[in-house]
């Protein structure tokens, strides 16, 4: 395999992570567009207004139709990792359980960035790490 390839167990694990936070995203941005009243409570709980469920739910969105498209996927988890900035800044100024809770969108992150890093071949190059 020449060193700038992708192995095929690399790819397949770098789009099961992708996927898995394409359809958390996808879930999470829907329901924010469907309010249910689950969610406007739990919004209403974080500090936020009712009527900024939707833009944020279009947001989130946004963010992840861009990281689901090969061509804009960088973009999209550059944007993605602001969106899940916020819902941790979020939860730590609320005191939410740490673990559970504040560092819930880390994980998130981490699966985004590292289902990216493992299947695309010029954000590895980049971000090199020796075997």
């Amino acid at each position: 395999m020449e060193h700038n390839e992708i192995s095929k167990a690399r790819l397949w694990s770098g789009r099961i992570m992708s996927w898995l936070v394409i359809l958390l995203i996808l879930l999470d941005g829907t329901m924010k567009l469907i309010k249910p009243k689950e969610v406007i409570e739990a919004t209403i709980n974080l500090g936020y207004a009712e009527h900024h469920i939707l833009v944020i739910g279009i947001l989130a969105l946004i963010s992840i139709a861009l990281y689901s498209i090969p061509r804009t996927a960088i973009l999209g988890a550059v944007l993605l990792t602001g969106y899940l900035g916020g819902a941790v800044a979020t939860h730590f100024r609320i005191d939410n359980p740490l673990f559970s809770h504040t560092l819930f969108p880390i994980y998130i992150g981490v699966l985004l960035w590292g289902g990216l890093w493992l299947r695309d071949k010029k954000l590895k190059s980049l971000f090199p790490l020796k075997h």
